[in-house]
């Protein structure tokens, strides 16, 4: 008979202490101890050893098609080329932002040669119909069910043999021989290992849906993300129509991809050109606005930096960005005040990246440093410049990766001019025309002198 007893259990990391503590020794997290039923063998219970087999690794061989087309080229993006067979997928993100839209409309694709199980554990199976009908999902190959147990489903995995199955959500799930609540740190944990193993042996492919907390992470204890094999985060304003898609890890492909969606009354649809989304609407001839060309993975994108400097009111001024990293914009105010001679002490500064795009690239600095500048002196930069480069705490302009890729990124949507770090100008290839013209700067100051010396007479205030 197994026995009970009561522990606490870390909602960060997952860590367990026989009774409750203020703090969590194992992340330094504070309050995070929650109270949960655990079961332990009876002492006596026979021990049986468990044999390992090993092969060498040349002698492993696997079918050819290892991965599967999902029917949207942007998820296929940031999965790494296609779903992977066997593979454990957790799928993060706000409430409402279109996690079980996704997974619903990627069914018709992968159910209309393969067997394909949606579980849903919060919709019954006439309102996971009247969703699939709203999407136009109908493919025969789809099977729909409403369960939230735990053995069950994968006893089903067993014996019907989909190649994809998907779980929504994880929070539902609950293992009978747990006596914990459905959602609890134990449950969440125990089910996602017991699908873990399930998709390893059998050979399935199994999406898993995850609720965020209230900090954006996912529900759950933080070993959730180490147990599988890949998670993504649905990230984007539930008031505006777009949707990123992002990878925070990924066994078998890079976590740089991001995907890019549009959501509409028929569901999601993909967005091919981010670049031309993102830059839809731009004002024109206003003052603190720089476009610029990151990479995301292997694609480059041009975005829209806004700049606002207005004269504050209080002995302290605000700084505020959206979607730019906070303490970097201190940092590169520090420099342009030191290096350049600009006073931000006197105003309060406002960056904002348009379109719910969440820059952490260095070579988002010159970008953001342009931007300041055109708003504190209120001189427009041209609409057809596009900029790109880090900034050193000298006021240096280093040198950045893909430039070859970024101009020619920028010359495709119709900009004439292209501000670069000077260092990054040897890995140009001279004899090719990029149809675009390229400026090289050394450090800021001759960056300014450049906006100065290629802004035609309009721009000029």
């Amino acid at each position: 008979m197994p026995k009970t007893k009561t522990v606490y259990i870390c909602s960060q990391c997952g860590q367990e202490y026989p009774k409750w503590n203020g703090r969590c020794y194992a992340c330094g997290s504070w309050g995070t101890l929650e109270e949960t039923i655990s079961e332990k063998r009876s002492g006596n219970a026979a021990h049986t050893a468990a044999k390992m087999t090993m092969s060498r690794i040349d002698g492993v061989d696997f079918p050819e098609e290892t991965r599967c087309k999902t029917g949207m080229n942007e998820l296929d993006r940031v999965l790494g080329g296609g779903l992977v067979r066997g593979s454990l997928v957790l799928l993060g993100g706000d409430p409402g932002i279109g996690k079980s839209t996704l997974l619903l409309q990627i069914c018709n694709t992968l159910a209309a040669d393969q067997r394909v199980m949606y579980v849903s554990g919060e919709e019954s199976e006439r309102q996971i119909k009247l969703r699939a009908d709203r999407l136009g999902v109908n493919a025969p190959g789809l099977y729909i069910s409403s369960c939230t147990d735990c053995d069950a489903i994968i006893e089903a995995m067993r014996t019907e043999k989909p190649s994809v199955m998907i779980i929504d959500s994880i929070q539902t799930m609950q293992l009978s021989d747990i006596q914990s609540v459905p959602g609890s740190l134990v449950q969440v944990r125990e089910c996602t290992n017991a699908f873990m193993r399930a998709a390893k042996a059998l050979d399935i492919s199994v999406f898993l849906v995850g609720h965020v907390n209230k900090d954006g992470g996912i529900a759950g204890p933080k070993v959730l993300e180490h147990i599988v094999d890949t998670v993504l985060y649905f990230e984007g304003d539930k008031q505006l129509s777009y949707r990123i898609l992002r990878a925070a890890k990924n066994r078998f492909g890079s976590t740089n991809e991001i995907g890019v969606f549009e959501m509409r009354d028929k569901g999601l649809y993909e967005v091919e050109n981010p670049s031309a989304m993102l830059l839809s609407g731009r004002p024109a001839g206003v003052s603190g606005i720089t476009i610029l060309c990151t990479m995301e993975g292997s694609r480059p994108i041009l975005a829209e930096v806004q700049a606002l400097v207005a004269k504050s009111g209080f002995s302290a001024p605000r700084r505020v960005s959206a979607g730019f990293d906070y303490n970097r914009l201190c940092v590169l105010l520090a420099v342009l005040e030191k290096r350049a001679g600009f006073a931000f002490g006197a105003f309060d500064v406002y960056i904002n990246i348009i379109g719910g795009l969440k820059i952490d690239e260095p070579a988002s600095d010159l970008a953001v440093a342009l931007a300041l500048y055109s708003g504190l002196c209120d001189k427009v930069i041209g609409e057809d410049v596009a900029v790109f480069g880090e900034v050193g705490l000298g006021g240096e302009l280093r040198a950045v990766s893909h430039i070859r890729q970024r101009v020619r990124e920028a010359a495709r949507m119709g900009f004439g001019k292209c501000i670069v770090p000077k260092a990054s100008l040897k890995e140009l290839d001279k004899s090719e025309d990029y149809g675009i013209s390229i400026y090289g700067a050394a450090n800021l100051k001759q960056a300014f002198k450049v906006l100065e010396a290629i802004a035609e007479p309009g721009d000029k205030k």
